[in-house]
This record gives C-alpha cells, sequence and structure tokens, in this order.
C-alpha cells in the first residue's frame, strides 16, 4: 500500500533527534517567487544563511508526491528549474501526494507542515494577506487562518505592501495571531521598512523571542503562530517613491487584465521585478537573507532553553 507519510532529509532528521536548532523556509520563494536562474542561487544563499548562524535548514517541498521537510540540493534544483512545480498551500497537499506532483509550498503549507515536524521556528519574505478590494471579491490569503491554529515563530518581513496591510493586520488580531515588531514598534511593508501601522509589542533580542515561546508553551493557553516582524533598515528598502509608482501600475495591470486568486501575488512581484529592473529582486533577496539569520539565532536561542528548562 502506498504511503504518503512526512519523509525527512538525513540531516534535518539527526537534527530532530539530537534537538539540535532548525529552522523551517518555504520552495515557493524558489519556483514561484524569484526569476530563473536567480532563485536556485538565492535559494542556496538562505540556507547557507541559517547554517552560518548556527542551526540546520529544512526547506519543504513536494517531489513526484512525496512531502520532503530538508530538501536536499538534487530536490531544490528540481523544483527550481523544472516547469509544471504546482503551488501547494495546506489544502492542497493531500491531493498534490495522491497525484504524485511536484509542489512548492507557501507559508501557509510550510508552517504547517513545519509544526507537525516539530520545528518551531520558519523563515520567509513577507506573509500573505488581505487583499486589496476584499469586501468585494473576499480574498484572503490561507496564511492568516492557518497561523490562527499553528504554533510557529514566523520571521517576515511584514505583509507585501501589495495587500491591504491594515486590513490583513485587523485579521490577525481577530484570529489572535500574536505579532511582535524586531526592534520596531511599526509594522514592515515587506519592500518598506514602515507600512504606516503601530505595534502594540516589540522584541529587543532573539533570546526574548525564545521566552515568549517557553511562555507560550508553559501557559498553554494559545495554539496560534507568533509573526516577528523583522523590518529592513531604512537605507536598504525600497525607494519609496518607486514602490508607490510600480504598485499603482501594477494594480491597474490586474484590473485590465483580470488576474485574480493566487495569481495576483506572483503577477505583482514579476511586475516589481521588471518596472524596477531588478532593484526589487535585490531588496527581496536582502529580505530573505536577514528573516533567516534572525530565525537561525531565534532558533539557537531557543534550543538553549530547551536545554537548560528542568525535566
Amino acid at each position: 500500500m502506498t504511503t504518503f507519510h512526512i519523509h525527512f532529509g538525513t540531516e534535518v532528521a539527526d537534527a530532530l533527534r539530537a534537538g539540535r536548532p532548525i529552522v523551517a523556509l518555504e520552495s515557493t520563494i524558489v519556483s514561484h517567487g524569484l526569476p530563473r536562474p536567480d532563485n536556485l542561487l538565492v535559494a542556496r544563499q538562505i540556507e547557507q544563511a541559517v547554517r552560518d548562524a548556527g542551526a540546520v535548514p529544512a526547506t519543504i517541498g513536494m517531489v513526484a508526491g512525496e512531502l520532503i521537510v530538508g530538501l536536499d540540493d538534487a530536490q531544490l534544483t528540481r523544483l527550481a528549474t523544472v516547469d509544471g512545480v504546482s503551488k501547494l498551500s495546506v489544502r492542497d497537499l493531500a491531493v498534490a501526494a495522491a497525484t504524485g506532483a511536484d509542489g512548492a509550498t507557501t507559508v501557509a503549507a510550510t508552517s504547517a507542515v513545519a509544526a507537525a515536524a516539530g520545528i518551531g521556528v520558519f523563515a520567509t519574505g513577507g506573509l500573505g494577506g488581505v487583499h486589496r478590494e476584499a469586501a468585494q471579491t473576499f480574498d484572503e490569503s490561507a496564511d492568516l487562518v492557518t497561523l490562527a491554529r499553528t504554533p510557529i515563530a514566523v520571521v517576515c518581513a511584514g505583509v507585501k505592501s501589495i495587500l491591504d496591510v491594515g486590513a490583513t493586520l485587523e485579521r490577525l488580531e481577530t484570529l489572535g495571531v500574536s505579532v511582535v515588531g524586531y526592534r520596531t514598534r511599526r509594522f514592515p511593508g515587506f519592500y518598506l521598512t514602515d507600512a504606516g501601522f503601530d505595534l502594540d509589542w516589540s522584541v529587543e533580542s532573539p533570546e526574548q523571542v525564545a521566552d515568549v515561546l517557553v511562555a507560550r508553551e508553559q501557559q498553554g493557553v494559545h495554539q496560534g503562530g507568533l509573526i516577528v516582524a523583522n523590518p529592513l533598515p531604512v537605507d536598504q528598502q525600497l525607494d519609496p517613491a518607486l514602490h508607490d509608482r510600480t504598485l499603482a501600475e501594477g494594480l491597474a495591470m490586474l484590473a485590465r487584465e483580470g488576474v485574480t486568486g493566487k495569481a495576483v501575488t506572483p503577477f505583482l512581484l514579476a511586475h516589481f521585478h521588471s518596472a524596477t529592473e531588478g532593484a526589487s529582486l535585490a531588496v527581496n533577496v536582502r529580505i530573505i537573507l536577514r528573516n533567516a539569520e534572525l530565525a537561525a539565532r531565534i532558533a539557537v536561542a531557543a534550543a538553549a532553553r530547551r536545554t537548560d528548562s528542568p525535566a
């Protein structure tokens, strides 16, 4: 009989057994978020950033129907280079496995799989959220609902500025997802350091984030996610005037071409890359590398807390 259990890469399996720090990484950035051939190069750089900060990278994806936590380089290369890789949210995982698909996991799917595998920290670029005009379309990323029921820390640069940032923060509050700024009380907007919204809480160190995770576990009350919003320094963000102009052009193109649903984000990201002549891609790479490094430091601190805690 065919089995569809989660498969683990050798390094990740060893790290889980030994209680070493691990950082989950998504694979949609490899297959859908970055252009070829940059996507594979950046995917390797992300994993290296995690290693350099003392943790084990666990890139999650599906290869020929096998859901894998800790893709090896050949598997990573396959998802980065072949055509027809499906974009998998949580609801798609079982269907994709049963049909033998190649698939890249979204923030929602990566969070859910990582938590099921016993991995508590995840690094990504930016979250999905409430889309503009959602009052008419009801278009909202599954990331939000998934994080409401998944006990994982997600290090990100806020939500993508192509979304309705204010509505997304309102939904996160309603869903009970904790949001803290990393050394800031302002919520970042992915390409932009400041999306224009205040945060109730901030943390100052990876160790403080680890303490939040320990408190959540020991209290046993809150089962949702923790968003650690890690903004780019002001001098590393995309030029705000260029950002606003490019976004307005992209939204007009969406309306003209009738792009909807999960095609919206890759369409707009591709437009940003083209219209900014690669400047947005450079910012995107800076974001994910910084988040990977911080997530690894949090995972190291969290592992130390587990080691220090009484049996």
